[in-house]
């Protein structure tokens, strides 16, 4: 068993998150991947203007390649992993609300409604220096919440500070009825489309695992 466990390990590849996030941390941990957590910082602002599923990419993109750059730091032969998430409500993308003010504005428009959740991928193999980049879309349908749970979760602070003022993994998990697509995806990180990028660049998914059972 120690053999077979040692074997293992010398086969294991590094994944690195460029973003901060701590659900996508926990999202691939859960899915037996230990990320190394390089933030990329970089502007975002240098990208406004943009359509929602070109502005999810190009964030994904400009990150991934940010931290990649950064041999330094970077463990040799790493795949980066850049991820960013917009909400699509009128065409128009939704980011994190930053105030509580804003916010409230938002959730007074989304209620009762259905928003798409994009979320840009950009995986960089630093052996090869190929990248893939990919958007996967989810579907939301919010809740029908009333002005006083609104005001409510937006005095908790958590929608503050996520892609559409929203999270299905924590308290805003009660205000979503129904999601249509990957779920993984509306928490920050698609792990079926991040598979399958790591195939593209002709590595295994199952080389990303930490440790096997």
């Amino acid at each position: 068993m120690q053999c077979e466990f040692e074997s293992h390990r010398a086969h294991v590849t590094v994944l690195v998150l460029a973003s901060q996030s701590p659900a996508r941390l926990q999202t691939l941990r859960n899915a037996g991947v230990a990320p190394v957590v390089i933030v990329s910082g970089v502007d975002e602002s240098q990208l406004d203007g943009l359509a929602p599923r070109e502005l999810a990419l190009g964030l994904a993109e400009l990150k991934a390649r940010a931290v990649a750059g950064r041999s330094a730091e970077v463990p040799a032969g790493a795949l980066v992993l850049g991820c960013d998430s917009v909400l699509e409500l009128d065409g128009e993308p939704l980011g994190k609300p930053h105030t509580r003010e804003e916010a409230v504005r938002r959730w007074r428009s989304m209620r009762g409604r259905r928003g798409v959740l994009l979320t840009g991928h950009a995986l960089i193999d630093t052996a090869t220096d190929r990248l893939v980049s990919e958007v996967a879309a989810t579907t939301v349908q919010f809740a029908d919440v009333t002005d006083e749970e609104i005001e409510a979760y937006v005095a908790t602070g958590e929608p503050l500070h996520v892609a559409g003022a929203f999270t299905v993994d924590g308290l805003g998990g009660a205000f979503v009825t129904c999601i249509e697509g990957d779920h993984h995806n509306v928490v920050g990180v698609s792990l079926p489309l991040v598979r399958t990028m790591v195939a593209a660049l002709g590595r295994r998914w199952t080389d990303l695992w930490a440790q096997r059972p």
